[in-house]
């Protein structure tokens, strides 16, 4: 007993141990090949925020080569973050989209061609705001305590593989200086949602443990409305639970209730304020989201955004996707989840999806909300019970600093 017990801690050990020689000899084998200018521009910009940034060296891993950027994503930041500071005065702190003009087009281009021409004007901008930063704060920025905090989660997670390089904590950094007047408690909060509403999930798919609290906060109690379900759905008695039945309920038709597709809706709606609510989901076939007051409910017409619904399916239990119009298929590398979050921000637009288990993003709707909006659940599943689980049962992280159990 007492050897397997040491065995339990002995094999995850010498699999880190494994793990921290092959990314030792990935870094050597980068450094032995050249890198391009943009490769070296970001060092170089790294290594500027370091010292503007006070209290934090996770961008030190760019600098030293730790953290070596592929091409083309050298050269995307340069051109989306130049293309920011051009028009600071309309900053993402007020608009959570970035100006989009010819330099879209124009960066997709050279992407395509894989070209360092015609890069040094946006060099120039960003170099230039951050030396301009440097002579404005001569003893640096402080970027408070909640910054500093998602800075060290995202290194820790790096650390351990869950991110592919840390270009999310150099935008960290960037926003809480451009920011540097703002309440700092609003810098990650801002640069998150920016970052989701946006779709760049492969650099924060991972949301570190302050911004997941922060989103569990507005933890809602969820119950469903019998009274929308299909005939074919069973309802527990506490309205948390449903699954499909061997036969129709003998109940009566209404305008309010589904009769084609398996769903059902909340007996809660949202006209304001933030909301979060988990939902545990079958293995076949699921839906998530929420539903405009004025979308239809019968017959078979496809539930996406042009009928009034803002959802996340899986679909012949393989295919995870959004009901956009065309539909968005999600990552196919992406792990199908058995527990999922919905995070709606009347005010801010925003309808998020997460894997709760794995604290990660999955999709974003960004919409301009004006009706009421009802959280909406569908399964075909006749055995497993969705489950809408209970306001407290989410599992908030108390780690003081970067999560050692996710």
């Amino acid at each position: 007993m007492m050897k397997e017990c040491l065995q339990f801690l002995i094999e995850p050990a010498k699999n880190l141990k494994i793990r921290i020689k092959e990314s030792r000899k990935k870094v050597k084998h980068e450094k032995k090949e050249p890198l391009l200018e943009s490769q070296l521009f970001i060092m170089d910009l790294a290594r500027e925020l370091n010292r503007l940034c006070r209290k934090s060296d996770v961008l030190a891993h760019i600098w030293t080569c730790e953290d070596v950027w592929p091409p083309h994503l050298c050269r995307e930041f340069i051109m989306e973050w130049s293309a920011t500071l051009e028009n600071k005065q309309r900053s993402l702190l007020i608009s959570p989209h970035p100006e989009r003009r010819d330099w879209r087009g124009h960066l997709l281009s050279m992407l395509e061609q894989g070209s360092e021409h015609d890069m040094g004007a946006h060099r120039s901008i960003l170099m230039d705001w951050v030396r301009e930063q440097r002579a404005k704060h001569q003893h640096g920025v402080w970027p408070g305590e909640p910054v500093l905090m998602v800075l060290d989660d995202l290194e820790f997670q790096w650390r351990r593989g869950r991110l592919t390089h840390l270009r999310s904590a150099m935008e960290l950094v960037i926003w809480a200086v451009m920011a540097e007047s703002a309440e700092k408690e609003t810098i990650p909060r801002l640069w998150l949602a920016h970052k989701q509403k946006n779709q760049k999930i492969d650099a924060t798919r991972y949301i570190p443990h302050a911004l997941w609290n922060w989103i569990g906060d507005a933890a809602e109690e969820v119950t469903l409305d019998s009274e929308t379900a299909n005939p074919d759905l069973v309802i527990s008695g506490d309205n948390k639970r449903m699954r499909c039945g061997y036969e129709k309920c003998d109940v009566a038709d209404c305008r309010r209730r589904f009769n084609g597709w398996w769903c059902a809706l909340a007996a809660e709606g949202f006209s304001e304020g933030r909301h979060y609510w988990e939902v545990e989901v079958g293995e076949r076939d699921w839906r998530l989201g929420v539903a405009r007051a004025s979308a239809l409910r019968h017959g078979y017409r496809s539930l996406n955004t042009e009928s009034g619904y803002l959802t996340l399916r899986l679909e012949r239990g393989q295919e995870l996707k959004a009901l956009t119009v065309p539909c968005t298929p999600l990552p196919a590398d992406l792990p199908l989840p058995r527990k999922v979050g919905v995070y709606l921000d009347y005010e801010g637009g925003q309808l998020s999806f997460y894997d709760v288990e794995r604290r990660a993003h999955l999709y974003t709707y960004t919409d301009t909300f004006s009706q009421k909006l009802y959280p909406v659940f569908g399964t075909v599943e006749v055995v497993r019970d969705m489950v809408i689980r209970e306001a407290g049962a989410r599992e908030p992280c108390f780690c003081p600093g970067p999560c050692l159990w996710s």
